[in-house]
């Protein structure tokens, strides 16, 4: 990574029709301004254990206008760099009238470029999309919406362990796993800064939400795998690091600026007065402390609305109620937020969740099975097979949590019924973490359509073995002989039954979802690397499906 005051960014997050922010870290206290046209705004930088923040609020915009701009550091140009072989950055002020354009996918990990990196992990979809965004801006998106896994806390590159061994003996716990805040800034950087993602990231606003890798594999799959993390020497500093850090990285740049200004620390920031920046490090750790022992505090979900298009990105991770009694994927608090967002009155409700909703078949009936198993359905002994076969095999999507699958399945059916306004076309969950990528369709003779999508992974692809189980948990037996082994444990019914309707496909894969007047298209892309040019891969489409409103052939 060059030397430059400006180490990360500009990244452009939330952006509306008349507003945009543009969030960067620098290498000191300073102040940080946008200039676009004739147009000037800036910020004071913050800092968070002697890393250096800002958001810049951009307002007054003109909808629809696109804006080149550049970003200067207490007055001297930094970005777009002059030897730079991208278009220069744009603010694209989003017009009412605009049918949404978003980019989409999940789990995403941070190795070179080249032939190596290439055969170990793939090639990099997100950055091929850039690539190819690049010669063709009209491929520009509204927005890109990472859904999890945008850093590994846990299973650390090579460049991470080499920076975790210039700080601390690598053989002492937490090992080759992040230890606190200062390692995840660097982690954040690798992810970030090389030259085709820092210009996307530039140019495109992103939304965020975080899953398990971004903290730890399995983080809050249950109270027993909590009890276990809190009784190591390391997880406390882990999981206060892990959670500032994501309000630094990602959540500050979700919040609108109504959002924003209700926001605890936030307000910290921004009443700040005396000389020098604003210094938040221990409000921030005390807050991610609050968020992992007291979860109802805080909330890092949110919605957007794109004219006639709802967006509902739920936190699927933080929220969670481990009690036995109440185990819920997202807590009475959070569902009581989540429950009040979902409505019909919008042509398509877009449902973003980390984890997907409806797993293949197969792979359902056995997360609900073992979720009943681990609570206690066989007995004792059983139950602590199934919690461990739980951590071991990752069986924590929502099908683990049966009371929250339950209670959203029949809250989607009521919304696809008319029962909370005019049915949508169509409610259509996004989702990744599994690493491979498919559609599935609820089996429903009339009202809207309710659709799971998965794009996974953006650039961590799933080993060979573990393809073959995926392909058998979709179709065949999967469904009957699962369906035999839940009902064994007692697990209730879903309410209505799905289909694998296309896929599963492996490739590292970036979707792009498009509304159309026949309805919402979906496109999955991958890169692919021609004639040994490693560095800049072709996209090509993996597959395509249109999620229309059911007629009357339906």
């Amino acid at each position: 990574m060059a030397s430059t005051p400006l180490l990360i960014g500009p990244m452009l997050r939330y952006t509306a029709e008349t507003c945009a922010s543009v969030w960067v870290e620098t290498d000191r206290d300073a102040t940080v301004s946008v200039h676009a046209g004739e147009r000037e705004w800036s910020a004071r930088t913050f800092a968070v254990h002697s890393h250096h923040y800002a958001l810049v609020a951009v307002d007054d915009l003109v909808p629809g206008s696109v804006l080149p701009y550049e970003v200067r550091l207490d007055g001297e140009r930094v970005w777009p760099e002059p030897d730079s072989a991208f278009p220069a950055p744009v603010i694209a002020a989003r017009a009412a009238e605009r049918p949404l354009r978003m980019a989409w996918g999940s789990c995403r990990t941070s190795v070179d470029h080249d032939a190596k990196g290439n055969r170990t992990h793939g090639v990099d979809a997100m950055r091929t999309f850039a690539l190819s965004l690049a010669e063709h801006a009209s491929l520009r998106p509204d927005l890109i919406l990472l859904l999890g896994d945008q850093v590994y806390a846990d299973m650390t590159t090579e460049a991470m362990q080499e920076f975790i061994r210039g700080r601390r003996d690598i053989s002492e716990p937490p090992g080759k796993e992040l230890k606190d805040f200062e390692e995840y800034a660097h982690l954040y950087r690798l992810a970030w800064s090389d030259d085709g993602i820092r210009w996307l990231l530039s140019t495109v606003p992103s939304a965020m939400i975080f899953d398990d890798h971004d903290v730890r594999d399995d983080w809050n799959a249950s109270l027993d795998w909590k009890k276990q993390m809190d009784a190591t020497s390391w997880w406390h500093g882990r999981i206060v690091a892990g959670l500032a850090s994501y309000w630094v990285y990602q959540h500050l740049g979700n919040l609108s600026p109504a959002q924003r200004a209700a926001d605890e620390i936030w307000q910290r920031i921004v009443a700040h007065t005396g000389p020098g920046e604003a210094d938040v490090s221990g409000a921030l750790d005390a807050l991610a402390d609050r968020i992992d022992r007291q979860p109802d505090t805080y909330r890092f979900s949110y919605h957007r609305d794109f004219g006639d298009i709802r967006l509902v990105v739920i936190d699927s991770r933080a929220a969670r109620d481990l009690t036995p009694t109440a185990r819920a994927l997202v807590d009475s608090t959070e569902w009581q937020w989540l429950d009040e967002q979902l409505r019909g009155g919008f042509r398509h409700l877009l449902i973003a969740s980390s984890l997907p909703f409806l797993l293949p078949i197969g792979l359902h009936h056995v997360e609900s099975w073992d979720e009943a198993v681990s609570q206690g359905a066989w007995g004792r002994f059983p139950a602590r097979i199934g919690e461990r076969l739980r951590q071991i095999v990752d069986l924590e999507h929502w099908a683990a949590w049966q009371n929250s699958f339950q209670a959203l399945a029949r809250t989607l059916t009521e919304i696809a019924d008319g029962g909370r306004g005019p049915a949508p076309e169509s409610l259509l969950i996004l989702s990744g973490d599994v690493h491979f990528s498919y559609i599935a369709e609820v089996e429903r003779s009339g009202g809207g359509r309710i659709v799971q999508a998965v794009c996974s992974p953006v650039r961590n692809p799933l080993p060979i073995l573990m393809r073959w189980f995926s392909v058998v948990m979709s179709y065949g037996l999967a469904r009957p002989v699962g369906a035999v082994v839940a009902r064994s444990a007692k697990v209730p019914d879903p309410p209505f039954e799905w289909t694998t309707t296309k896929g599963p496909w492996f490739d590292n894969n970036l979707s792009v979802l498009v509304e159309t007047p026949d309805g919402l298209e979906l496109t999955w892309h991958k890169g692919v690397v021609h004639d040994g040019d490693q560095r800049h891969p072709r996209i090509e489409e993996v597959s395509r499906v249109v999620i229309g409103a059911r007629t009357s052939a339906d």
